[in-house]
Order: C-alpha cells, then structure tokens, then sequence
C-alpha cells in the first residue's frame, strides 16, 4: 500500500474515491499539513497499491486503512472521506470505531441503486455492465479496471441500521447538485447520531476541489474548533 505523509499534528487520514489516488488530495493537503499529520494512500488496485486479487470490496479496504494506522503505530485519527473513500470511511468507523475520533465524508453513497445514485449515471453504468460482463478480459489493465466498475456496480450495501451505529461525531457533506442525489445524503446524516450535514451551494460532486477554500475550513473547524477561535 502505498502512501505519503506530510506535516505533524494530529493525524488525518484522507481516503479517494475509486480511480482516484493521493493526487486527489493535491489541492487540500497543503492545507492540513500546516496543522495536522495528513496521511493519504493510493487505495487497493489504484495509484501505486497494486493489488493481484480477482475481487475487491469497501470493507477489505476499511480494514487497509487501520492496517497502515497499525502500521505508523497511530491509535486513532480524523478521518476524511471522498466518494468512494468516503464509503471507506463510513465503513471504518463501523468496523473499527475506536480508531475514528471524528469522520467527514463528502459524496459517498450506502447503495448500488438509482435512488443513491444520480439515475443518469446508474442507467450509464448498466449499459456498460450488460456490455461487458460476458467479455473475455486479457491485460492486467482491463481486468483491474473491470474489478474497480464491479465495486460501484454491486456495492456498497451497508444498511441504514448499521450506520446508526457509528458513534464518532460525523460530518456528512454532498454538493447540490452531486452524482448521489440530496436525498440520500440527507438519509445518512439523519441516521447517524452525532452528525452535522452541509449540503454546498452550486456544487457537483468535486466538493473540496470546487469549494477548495470552504470545504478545507469547515472541515478543519469540524475536526478542531480550538485552531478558529
């Protein structure tokens, strides 16, 4: 697993989205390493984490990120979550919550459905399931290409129950106009206890990129409001 670490402070794990890689995080690491120890991996199967497994789910990379936690010997961390690593991070405060002292999430979704996700991109992605689920994949490329579609395609599944157990103070954020509509952000904030939802103005689903400025501060007022009194 590959990752890098910048600044000192407490540490924040950050967590891309599926095809994404530390490089995600270009424009808000700067940011956080001025206060805190930002820690970011290329999740499995993506960026420099190579991963030779025929398959792939959001809990087996929950359990990477508290496995590099064990391995930089930190107990618990601010954990910030992105699309896809912001189902990662759901799932590790589910899965492991002592290891999360609080979580911001921003575009993640609970469900493979047309409810979760904008219903234009659902429809998109099973035309290209039905197209190219009888294929024959040769290059290593295409079959890691096809086990990263297969994990938006069939997962998440993780039930409104479930995420009614996370106990840390939860942030839970989605632009106005995101791929997971609204309404399911809103779902997961109401069923988590201890959550704070902030749906951003004139926002697609690039939240920290296109609100860079807003989102690094909320985020960071989120996780420390002693560093904006």
């Amino acid at each position: 697993m590959y990752f890098e670490v910048y600044g000192t402070g407490k540490p924040i794990l950050m967590i891309h989205g599926n095809g994404g890689s530390i490089s995600s995080f270009a424009g808000n690491a700067p940011y956080f390493s001025e206060k805190y120890q930002v820690i970011i991996a290329d999740s499995r199967a993506q960026g420099n984490s190579h991963d030779d497994k025929d398959s792939l789910s959001f809990e087996m990379m929950a359990d990477d990120e508290v496995a590099l936690m064990d391995s930089l010997r930190i107990k618990s961390a601010y954990v910030l979550g992105w699309s896809d690593g912001g189902v990662v991070a759901l799932l590790m405060a589910i899965r492991h919550p002592e290891r999360v002292t609080k979580l911001a999430v921003s575009g993640a979704n609970l469900r493979p459905d047309s409810n979760a996700l904008d219903p234009d991109l659902w429809k998109k992605q099973q035309l290209i399931y039905n197209a190219s689920k009888n294929k024959t994949l040769k290059s290593d490329k295409d079959k890691n290409d096809w086990k990263l579609f297969l994990l938006d395609w069939l997962q998440p599944n993780i039930s409104l129950n479930v995420i009614k157990t996370i106990k840390c103070p939860a942030l839970i954020i989605g632009g106005d106009h995101d791929l997971i509509p609204v309404k399911h952000t809103v779902q997961i904030s109401q069923n988590i206890p201890n959550s704070k939802l902030w749906i951003v103005p004139h926002s697609g689903h690039a939240t920290l990129i296109e609100h860079k400025d807003d989102f690094d501060e909320c985020v960071d007022e989120f996780f420390e409001p002693t560093h904006h009194k």
